[in-house]
């Protein structure tokens, strides 16, 4: 997705901590192809604010009373399925990052980051790419090595599939470009998914660039 020049991203922002949210609008605000459209300090607040205006990317706090960050995430993307959600936590564990990109998020960043990196990283889920924190990688990482060798039966066509998911083509547009059908390809992401021991396409991806899998 490439912006023109005057078209800015919508960016809505989830913390239960009102001084979070205030420095966070801050730093957003002095970027020009960016719109803070709406704030909130929990997941029934933004679910509401979505239906008044339709957010691109959501920066979205894990720990919060109520629904948290994960369930949070889920109701939006069953909603509002091409919202982009950057997880923006002080939390790297395991079990967090993982069950976070089983919800959908996009990106997953720890609050330590710099604004720059910060609205880099909106601008990259904005385009389709994903972004996560050192610490995040980190932790993907690990928890695939334990079982090395689990990509090592990848075929030729999954290899290709794979890069153009890196790449961040949608299964329409890797289709296209391989010329093959949508459902073929839907099928080798499956596989790609399943045999790199990841949750979900975009945690395929991480693991294939931490790796080097692909050219």
């Amino acid at each position: 997705m490439l912006m023109s020049e005057t078209e800015t991203i919508k960016v809505m922002i989830v913390d239960d901590h009102p001084l979070v949210r205030d420095g966070l609008k801050a730093g957003l605000l002095i970027n020009s192809d960016m719109e803070l459209v709406g704030e909130a300090g929990s997941g029934k607040e933004i679910l509401a604010l979505c239906q008044e205006s339709l957010p691109d990317v959501i920066l979205m706090d894990m720990v919060m009373p109520g629904m948290d960050g994960i369930e949070t995430t889920r109701a939006v993307l069953r909603e509002y399925p091409e919202v982009k959600i950057i997880v923006l936590t002080s939390f790297p564990e395991e079990d967090l990052v993982r069950r976070a990109l089983e919800a959908g998020a996009t990106g997953y960043l720890l609050k330590n980051v710099t604004i720059a990196t910060l609205t880099n990283s909106i601008r990259s889920a904005y385009e389709g790419q994903s972004t996560f924190s050192p610490e995040a990688t980190k932790v993907l990482v690990q928890a695939k090595t334990k079982s090395p060798g689990l990509w090592d039966d990848l075929s030729e066509r999954e290899c290709e599939v794979l890069a153009l998911v890196v790449d961040g083509l949608s299964n329409e547009e890797i289709a296209d470009k391989l010329v093959i059908s949508p459902f073929t390809v839907k099928n080798h992401v499956s596989a790609c998914i399943s045999k790199l021991g990841a949750a979900n396409r975009t945690q395929a991806a991480t693991i294939a660039v931490e790796h080097r899998l692909i050219a």
